[in-house]
């Protein structure tokens, strides 16, 4: 069974750092590596939206980020570990929101909630 598990949320004063992990098990390595990996996020109210992507053979420096979070946040990843981050800095109120990770094509964390304090 595939699953993608986050972590690394929590609550943070605004200005501060936090780094999201999203470890994907069960899902092979010829599906993991060449899909797109990517950290959408969801506040109340609002519908779900695309905060970074880097194609699956994609460099650090290749992601792709939304203007609200573009540098600040940073995508990565480990093949080897199966595992992709989001390294969140100076973070602001408007950040707060349920992080998910996306990967393997179709596959959904079950999301990590962030809350940044004013």
């Amino acid at each position: 069974q595939v699953r993608l598990v986050e972590s690394g949320g929590g609550l943070v004063q605004a200005g501060g750092s936090l780094r999201l992990s999203c470890k994907a098990s069960g899902m092979i390595t010829s599906v993991f590596n060449p899909n797109t990996k990517a950290w959408y996020r969801q506040a109340p109210g609002k519908q779900r939206e695309l905060v970074a992507s880097m194609l699956g053979g994609g460099r650090t420096e290749d992601a792709e980020y939304a203007d609200s979070v573009n540098g600040r946040f940073t995508i990565s990843k480990d093949n080897a570990k199966k595992t992709i981050y989001l390294q969140m800095n100076n973070l602001k109120a408007e950040d707060t929101a349920v992080y998910y990770c996306h990967a393997g094509g179709s596959y959904w964390g079950q999301g990590t909630q962030v809350t940044v304090s004013s």
